[in-house]
């Protein structure tokens, strides 16, 4: 992904943190002439108690995701099979109404990780179940309200055998945070003003990041 230096995360936490609020990642890999790379849109989370041995560009970071055995994707996805993550974080279209300057042009304010490593995958019925296990606590702590999952566990050991579960082992990520860091301070401020004023949780968001900007 090109970044420019303007646009670089200003901390690691901030990579780490769009990864755990936005989790379901698009994952691409190579396929055959054929049938030419494949995407799966699926969630991903960091492995519990991995996270302490990431490096600045999240290298080593152990993850964990899961598809449907059925989808081709999975098929084509072997042990050692180099994969992207993309994980999409708050986004805005920015109109040089609120520039308050002319000439002016429209952009567009983003925010994404791209996660590169290579895949495990897991064949044990145990440990696929495990992934699934943990991918709800992490997201009931995240975004539920707690459910206690222990009387849905037979019904996930049903369910389990047409889960593809794998791990990720991180090479290297690169965060893009456009939060109209190249305008001048006083036009980043309305930029952010007019995102928190739209109602809308995305534009919100935006703005937050950017008031948390250096």
């Amino acid at each position: 992904m090109f970044v420019p230096s303007q646009y670089r995360e200003p901390d690691v936490s901030w990579m780490v943190g769009l990864m755990r609020e936005n989790p379901l990642a698009l994952m691409a890999s190579n396929g055959t002439p054929a049938d030419g790379p494949f995407a799966t849109h699926l969630p991903v989370i960091i492995d519990p108690g991995g996270e302490e041995r990431m490096a600045a560009d999240l290298s080593g970071m152990p993850l964990l995701g899961h598809m449907n055995r059925a989808n081709p994707h999975w098929a084509a996805l072997d042990t050692g099979t180099t994969i992207l993550l993309t994980f999409t974080g708050p986004h805005a279209y920015v109109s040089p109404t609120v520039y308050d300057f002319t000439p002016a042009a429209p952009t567009w304010d983003f925010t994404s990780v791209h996660v590169h490593g290579v895949v495990e995958r897991i064949e044990s019925t145990e440990e696929t179940l495990g992934v699934v296990q943990a991918t709800v606590q992490a997201f009931e702590k995240e975004f539920g309200d707690s459910w206690d999952m222990t009387e849905s566990l037979d019904y996930f050991r049903k369910i389990v055998p047409a889960v593809g579960a794998f791990r990720v082992r991180v090479t290297k990520a690169e965060g893009m945070f456009k939060l109209s860091q190249e305008q001048r301070p006083e036009v980043r401020e309305r930029v952010a003003q007019s995102f928190s004023g739209r109602g809308c949780t995305r534009h919100a968001q935006t703005a937050d990041l950017m008031n948390r900007l250096p």
